[in-house]
Order: structure tokens, then C-alpha cells, then sequence
């Protein structure tokens, strides 16, 4: 009897894993162009004639959801990503059970009623670098790098786009269509986004403004299912 007892829970634990759904993974695969982008390497830019180098690569997920024929069927609500290019380029979704989807969701940002909560803890923890103040809320992507093309100190560009009261908001809500359902690979175009940037004179944007805005409505544009 103890033998079948076993052998019935064995069974059942068996069953149980068998049948567990797995995680979603959200991986966020960086790019320059067709080459991998790594932290301080050189990368020629046809646009602008010259080399780039990144040395910063950080930004906000929030508001993740999953759709099925242009409804929503998964939803992350209260739960901000500090996705970095140095430390942190997954995110995991936890569901009950197995969903079909065929596009995947999220606000490039932090959402409005956060910001006006203030600072919190996790990634949304100020000591993270990416909080300006009470009254200007959190930066929602930083770019840093550097290119001969700018005319700066040490010839360094500096993007620090965020904003979230009007007309300065630069949330930006990302819509993409999927096909694998575990193991979802987004890439990001940093070459595309910069194509879109006259780095020679525009190279520091540090505060909410028109120019914030304007960057940030091409952040839909570098992002694509690999």
C-alpha cells in the first residue's frame, strides 16, 4: 500500500510541474544597428559620418499587459521595471494558467499616478539615479554616450527624457505583435533612435520640455520582435 501511496504522489507532484505554466520572459536585447551593443565599444554611424559609444542605457517598463484580438487578457498593474543595459535586461510574468496572445503591451515610463505618489522603494527607489524631483518625477530613459560630433565636454551627449505633466508628458504607450509565447525577445535599436537625433546640436537634454517630448515620440520606433 505504501508503495502505491508513493508512487500516487509521485504521480501528482509529476503532474503538477508537468502542467505548471511557465513564466513569460520579457528579454530586452540591445542594438546598434545589426551588431549587439556593448557598454563603451565604437559603433560607426552612417547618419552622422562618425563613431558612437554608449556608456548608459537605462529606462522604465510599467503597465504590462498581454491581448487577444485587441482585448486585454493579462495585466501587471503597480509594478515598475528599471530595465539597464548593465545589470537588468529581463522581466518575468507570473500567470495562473497557459493564455494565448498574439500582441504584447506596456508604457515606456512611469505612469502619472505614480509619479504624483512620490519616490517609493524598489526600482522606483531614488537612490537608482533615475528621479529628478517631486515636481519634475522620474526620468524615463537615459541615454549617455559619447561622439566627436558633439561639441562638448569630453564630447559626451546625455539624453534624459521625462515629463509626465502636459504639455511634457513623454510616457509612451508600446504596442507590439508576438509570436512566441514563452520567450519573448524585444530588440532596441539605439542606431535608429540616435538617426533621428541631430547629435551635433542637440547632445544634452536633462528636464521636461519640448524636446523631451519630441524624443520621446520615436521610442515606438526602435522597438521590434527579433
Amino acid at each position: 500500500f505504501n508503495c502505491i501511496l508513493m508512487i500516487f504522489i509521485g504521480f501528482i507532484f509529476s503532474a503538477f510541474y508537468l502542467f505548471k505554466p511557465k513564466p513569460i520572459t520579457l528579454s530586452f536585447l540591445p542594438y546598434f544597428g545589426k551588431d549587439s551593443l556593448v557598454i563603451n565599444k565604437n559603433y560607426f554611424s552612417e547618419i552622422i559620418r562618425d563613431s558612437v559609444s554608449i556608456q548608459s542605457l537605462r529606462f522604465y517598463l510599467s503597465d504590462i499587459n498581454l491581448i487577444k484580438n485587441g482585448r486585454k487578457i493579462y495585466q501587471v498593474k503597480n509594478q515598475h521595471n528599471l530595465i539597464d543595459i548593465s545589470k537588468k535586461l529581463q522581466v518575468k510574468l507570473f500567470t495562473k494558467s497557459e493564455l494565448e496572445f498574439d500582441s504584447i503591451q506596456f508604457d515606456f515610463g512611469v505612469d502619472s499616478l505614480s509619479q504624483v505618489s512620490g519616490a517609493m522603494g524598489g526600482d522606483l527607489d531614488p537612490l537608482k539615479g533615475m528621479y529628478w524631483s517631486w515636481q519634475s518625477g522620474y526620468i524615463n530613459f537615459k541615454l549617455e554616450g559619447k561622439s566627436n560630433i558633439c561639441n562638448t565636454r569630453n564630447h559626451v551627449f546625455q539624453f534624459h527624457i521625462g515629463g509626465y505633466i502636459f504639455p511634457y508628458n513623454t510616457i509612451q504607450h508600446i504596442i507590439l505583435p508576438v509570436q512566441n509565447k514563452t520567450n519573448i525577445n524585444i530588440k532596441l535599436n539605439i542606431k535608429k533612435l540616435l538617426s533621428q537625433i541631430d547629435l551635433k546640436n542637440v547632445n544634452q537634454v536633462m528636464s521636461p520640455s519640448e524636446k523631451s517630448v519630441e524624443i520621446s515620440k520615436q521610442f515606438a520606433n526602435f522597438f521590434s520582435i527579433e
